[in-house]
């Protein structure tokens, strides 16, 4: 199937079954030029959202620093000299009043992010808690608490949690360059249980940590492939934090930034593609292009759990320049 008869397919499937989309074709069409990918991506846009609405999902770090994991861009790592000191998991009503604030100010989804390896059984209370909290105030729900089980995903969908976030970072091949106490097998498994549970998959990754191009496309090529196309996909800009291994890491160029975003919105046509980590080092015409090549979720407020982010002002104004609007729940 040549990448053209490929597009098609990726937009509307063939029987109602998800295209399977080799690394080639992939490639070919993330290769095409800028003028063409963009606008395949914006017409495949169109046809599943508005092209006006972005969706405002607000992150919030319930227990910050001291995983156990070596992620060579994390400053949560307690492998890492980052400089920041590892806290407790944050009170439940505390979470609650945070939750109630990023409602006031236009979200409609809630993340909460927790740096373990795995949730505890100690901490599971706590965590169903903060859930039907949230919950209770009329927004969606989305937890990141690393690799669960099936047990646990389960115990987490009774408690009506929406989405759950756990990216694969890269590709398979590049994996063992950023990881090395946890495997890709180990990615899969995770979102395996989640999706078996009912759960919503929220699942992208990360770019600019010295990948290859290919490494790029073969992550969205993994993404794309899976039984069900995750709901979300963010696609996160390396921040270099001094102290981790990625500290000095040479940033992504715009255009391939760019690139990879339509790829994205090209091969999971019905997924919200999330502009996340890394807005603060993009200028107002790259966001702009990014909106432009299909994402359409970015997280608000000054911080993605330890690292910098545009505030709502800077957003607003923005969205305001665009004629941009916030998407209401649901869309």
């Amino acid at each position: 199937m040549n990448a053209d008869l490929h597009l098609n397919a990726a937009a509307t499937g063939i029987n109602g079954a998800l295209p399977q989309w080799s690394r080639a074709e992939a490639q070919a069409i993330y290769d095409s030029p800028f003028n063409d990918l963009l606008f395949r991506a914006q017409t495949i846009h169109r046809e599943n959202f508005d092209p006006n609405r972005v969706q405002l999902s607000r992150l919030l770090s319930i227990k910050t620093g001291g995983c156990p994991e070596d992620c060579g861009y994390c400053s949560q790592s307690s492998r890492h000299e980052s400089g920041l000191k590892a806290s407790k998991l944050m009170e439940v009503q505390r979470v609650l009043a945070e939750a109630k604030k990023a409602k006031d100010a236009g979200a409609t989804r809630y993340c909460m992010g927790a740096a373990w390896r795995s949730p505890k059984e100690r901490d599971m209370d706590a965590v169903v808690a903060m859930i039907e909290g949230v919950k209770d105030l009329g927004m969606e729900t989305c937890m990141t608490l690393g690799m669960l089980d099936l047990g646990q995903a389960q115990r987490l969908k009774e408690a009506g949690l929406d989405y759950y976030n756990h990216n694969i970072d890269t590709s398979e091949r590049y994996y063992n360059e950023i990881i090395t106490t946890r495997t890709f097998a180990d990615r899969l498994d995770t979102l395996a249980n989640v999706r078996d549970s009912g759960i919503k998959v929220c699942c992208g990754g990360i770019v600019g940590m010295g990948e290859e191009k290919a490494d790029r496309v073969d992550m969205l090529v993994t993404l794309a492939n899976l039984p069900e196309h995750p709901d979300s996909v963010p696609i996160n800009m390396l921040i270099p934090i001094e102290g981790t291994p990625l500290g000095e890491a040479d940033p992504i160029e715009p255009i391939e930034f760019v690139r990879t975003i339509a790829l994205a919105r090209i091969m999971m046509p019905k997924s919200h593609v999330r502009l996340s980590a890394g807005r603060t080092a993009m200028s107002d015409e790259m966001q702009a292009l990014c909106f432009f090549a299909g994402a359409n979720s970015i997280f608000v407020g000054d911080t993605l759990l330890t690292a910098e982010n545009p505030g709502e002002d800077k957003d607003s104004a923005l969205f305001r320049r665009l004629g941009i609007q916030p998407m209401e729940r649901g869309e």
